[in-house]
């Protein structure tokens, strides 16, 4: 077994803007520093993950484009505006749980499923592994559309600045190699 967490690396989102005033918003990196993922194996290859991240920990880290340089009252209104859309009071946790995993040429590919906000989807997400010499490296980049999971995206000025439905997760990891412990592949 393989635990991961914060310290490990990190869980990102991207944000896009899109409409007729879109050169007026900010493209976000929102991060979510508060996480734990277990990875499973059977022999040599990992059978299973569940990943938890404590959405409250969410943390606007900089936003690109915008009128304005992104400040601190800003970033304080971004993320209490996201942690309402997320409702984070009644559903504090995003969980992701694979119960199958397919070798792929370049890493693996979990079967699983991701919930936000109490709505739960299947979700394919591909991992891409990388050998460091001393670590391993994982990363993923996924699409998610936030309608899919009762989260609307908001729109400023009348509709004519709009935060696009689908937002990039993204996810790098490292993990030091210990001799003990199975390689993936």
């Amino acid at each position: 077994m393989w635990t991961f967490d914060g310290t490990d690396g990190e869980v990102l989102v991207h944000t896009e803007v899109s409409g007729p005033a879109a050169w007026l918003g900010h493209r976000l990196t929102l991060a979510m520093p508060d996480w734990e993922a277990t990875l499973h194996w059977r022999g040599d290859e990992p059978a299973a993950i569940d990943v938890r991240v404590a959405v409250d920990s969410l943390q606007v880290r900089h936003g690109e484009g915008g009128l304005a340089p992104m400040i601190g009252p800003e970033k304080t209104l971004v993320r209490s505006r996201a942690l309402a859309a997320l409702r984070a009071t009644e559903f504090p946790e995003i969980a992701y749980t694979a119960d199958r995993i397919t070798a792929r040429d370049d890493g693996y590919r979990l079967h699983g499923t991701l919930t936000v906000g109490g709505r739960s989807r299947p979700r394919p997400i591909d991992v891409a592994f990388g050998d460091l010499g001393d670590f391993w490296a994982v990363t993923l980049r996924t699409p998610i559309r936030q309608t899919e999971f009762g989260i609307s995206p908001p729109d400023l000025l009348l509709g004519l600045l709009k935060v696009v439905d689908t937002v990039t997760v993204s996810v790098a990891v490292t993990r030091f190699k210990d001799d003990s412990e199975r390689r993936p592949g």
